[in-house]
């Protein structure tokens, strides 16, 4: 039900339709998704399944894609069920994790790493913040700890 006591609201499109597909598409900020995602669901129109569809298949952050599926499965729209990806949900997110730690003073503390991993990359940050959920503090800790700024630079000279 939306909130004006409607199923689904057929054939029209939100009066706010290109905020949400914006909201939908912004990669640093996976709760927005998740925002736009809920209020496109209550309208049931090709042009909000279509951002629901691209939204349930190819979301970096399983919440987002699943909340998608499900609004696409409560109007009836035919759609696969998304999986949680395997592996790196960023490509290449070790080699950008390495150079955020490189970049940063020797001695560091995780709290350091972790603040300019949010300034110079709140994609990575945002996706997997998401992703992770409460246990992302410690994925990032345990992940800040294993990088190793000497296997950056070895692999650096050898090019």
């Amino acid at each position: 039900m939306d909130r004006l006591g409607n199923e689904h609201i057929k054939g029209e499109l939100p009066p706010n339709y290109e905020e949400l597909k914006k909201a939908a598409n912004r990669t640093a900020n996976w709760r927005e998704r998740l925002k736009a995602v809920e209020e496109l669901g209550q309208w049931e129109n090709q042009q909000t399944i279509d951002i629901l569809q691209r939204v349930a298949a190819e979301d970096a952050v399983y919440k987002v894609q699943e909340a998608a599926y499900r609004k696409l499965k409560k109007i009836g729209a035919d759609t696969p069920s998304p999986s949680r990806k395997k592996g790196d949900l960023i490509k290449g997110v070790t080699k950008i994790l390495l150079r955020i730690k490189k970049s940063l003073p020797e001695g560091h503390t995780v709290e350091e790493f972790k603040e300019k991993l949010q300034r110079t990359r709140i994609d990575v940050y945002d996706t997997y913040e998401g992703e992770k959920g409460a246990d992302f503090d410690q994925w990032l800790e345990n992940t800040w700890a294993s990088l190793s700024t000497k296997d950056l630079n070895h692999k650096s000279k050898q090019k």
